[in-house]
């Protein structure tokens, strides 16, 4: 059978794989659910799920941790809650998988607290033993690839959703700075995972909502588009065959041939509910592969497996006759899909998306 690394070589490359690949993730509450619906705590080698082996950072040891707590010492915050690497403050929310975030720049008075806010500082780190790991991963038949960030994301959980985005428009010098800095790190982590020989980098933000982006089309370009096309361009120039995979939720058509011009490969997640995935596949089906397409905000909790099922062989006859489609729901399943329905979903995807 075809291996998941030719597949993913064969699927990006637009040429027609052995099979189809497809993934799906689990909310934590229905992860337990699916463990004892399937007998197996491996539930990627029982469904078949594209796997990749993932190369994570290796911050050094012996760096003393970042100090945040001048940002937390007055701070009345709940039960549970937690400081990311950011330092940001997720506050357990109650319902399942969700946070609510707490933003230790929310407060901010100045240019320089934005300056001086502690962050690391990855061209200090050993990404040395990346190259071994991809080439274990390739004889393994696994694609390797690496995350290596958000941007538009990290910032407003820095600073603040609403004083962020007050930022790009009043304040557009701060929300440079935030973003110039976050940028200097994804670029490290991009730069060692292109030459380790990476097969995907891995990036994304949440720039969009239902019906459009989160803000003008300009201020994405400047603001975030210039830096995140600087990554994708340093990615090829040192490993050409790379591919670079971008993810935003909501309707991002207006800004997808911009990707695309960039360097971008695959897009993730291509909500049918929020955007016309067919014209996306019109305007851009010749070079992009698209890594989603079935909505967790429709079928996969609220359709039949009868329409599961339907859904992935359209999508497949669609998009994926030659290469260019990886098939996932369109966010983590949620606790209301029924069990049969992820069933459905890796029965369809074996049935119609199998050409060996």
């Amino acid at each position: 059978m075809t291996t998941d690394l030719q597949a993913f070589l064969d699927t990006t490359a637009h040429r027609r794989p052995g099979r189809i690949l497809y993934t799906a993730g689990f909310t934590p509450d229905l992860h337990p659910r699916v463990v004892e619906h399937i007998g197996t705590e491996d539930i990627a080698a029982h469904y078949g799920f594209l796997r990749y082996r993932y190369l994570s950072d290796r911050r050094p040891a012996e760096l003393p941790p970042l100090d945040f707590s001048p940002y937390w010492a007055r701070a009345d915050l709940p039960e549970g809650t937690t400081l990311d690497a950011h330092g940001v403050a997720m506050v357990p929310s109650g319902t399942y998988h969700f946070w609510g975030y707490v933003s230790p720049l929310r407060e901010a008075t100045s240019l320089k607290e934005i300056e001086n806010y502690p962050m690391d500082d990855p061209a200090e780190w050993d990404f040395a033993p990346w190259a071994d790991e991809v080439a274990d991963a390739h004889a393994n038949g696994q694609p390797a690839m690496t995350f290596v960030g958000h941007m538009y994301e990290t910032a407003w959980q820095i600073r603040g959703y609403e004083p962020f985005l007050l930022d790009t428009i009043e304040r557009p010098a701060w929300a440079e700075c935030l973003l110039e800095r976050i940028f200097r790190g994804n670029l490290v982590r991009a730069i060692a995972a292109a030459r380790a020989g990476a097969d995907l980098v891995f990036c994304g933000d949440d720039v969009a909502n239902q019906n459009t982006l989160m803000f003008s089309p300009q201020t994405w370009r400047t603001l975030i588009h210039s830096r995140w096309s600087q990554v994708f361009r340093a990615v090829k120039d040192i490993h050409p065959d790379a591919r670079i995979k971008y993810h935003s939720d909501g309707n991002v058509l207006a800004v997808v041939g911009e990707l695309v011009e960039a360097g971008l490969d695959i897009l993730n997640p291509l909500q049918p509910e929020a955007l016309d995935v067919d014209e996306v596949h019109r305007r851009h089906g010749d070079r992009l592969t698209f890594d989603g397409c079935i909505g967790t905000q429709s079928t996969m909790p609220w359709g039949t497996p009868a329409e599961v099922r339907a859904r992935v062989r359209d999508v497949i006859d669609r998009y994926g006759q030659d290469g260019g489609l990886i098939v996932a729901p369109t966010h983590v399943l949620e606790p209301e899909v029924p069990l049969e329905n992820i069933d459905a979903l890796v029965d369809a995807c074996r049935e119609f998306g199998t050409f060996e």
